[in-house]
């Protein structure tokens, strides 16, 4: 149960605990649409989760490893990510991590460093902007005490284990 009251009901955890303000939930969900309207989504998960885990974000963690399972890989392989990347998408990953970690320690190397791996300019802001986003929303669900929704018990065990990276599933 999340350390605020929310109402009970069949939504997932994250909107509910929300109900206190939905406006800001709209107001999340036009702002994540919009980084992921223009992003490459396979790079955008990837930074996404390279991002909720550094924050330990389960339910993050849990919701974007899926996409990526069920989308471009499989549940096998995303607990191994970034093992089996090439370096461009090693390199989102470990930047997306610099950026959660300390964004003032990014350089204009660590840019070039993108761009030497193919990434324009317009690249390298979305995966700033996806791994700063999931700072603002993991951070509220876990500040909150949301828990990942029950239903992701249903899924492969192993990547469930090694998925939940701070609170534990509901239930």
């Amino acid at each position: 149960m999340p350390f605020i009251d929310v109402p009970d009901g069949d939504a997932p955890n994250l909107e509910r605990v929300f109900a206190l303000r939905p406006d800001v939930l709209r107001a999340w969900q036009e702002l994540n649409g919009a980084i992921k309207a223009t992003a490459d989504l396979r790079r955008y998960e990837l930074a996404t989760l390279s991002a909720a885990r550094r924050l330990r974000s389960s339910y993050c963690c849990l919701a974007h490893g899926k996409v990526l399972a069920e989308q471009f890989y499989d549940f096998e392989t995303v607990p191994r990510l970034p093992d089996g990347l090439d370096d461009a998408d090693r390199a989102i990953m470990a930047f997306a991590e610099q950026v959660v970690d300390d964004a003032t320690s990014v350089t204009q190397a660590d840019v070039d460093a993108l761009r030497a791996h193919g990434l324009d300019d317009a690249a390298i802001c979305d995966v700033v902007l996806a791994a700063a986003a999931r700072c603002f929303f993991s951070k509220t669900l876990d500040a909150l005490g949301t828990r990942p929704d029950a239903s992701y018990r249903e899924l492969d065990p192993d990547f469930v284990a090694r998925s939940t990276v701070g609170r534990s599933i509901e239930g």
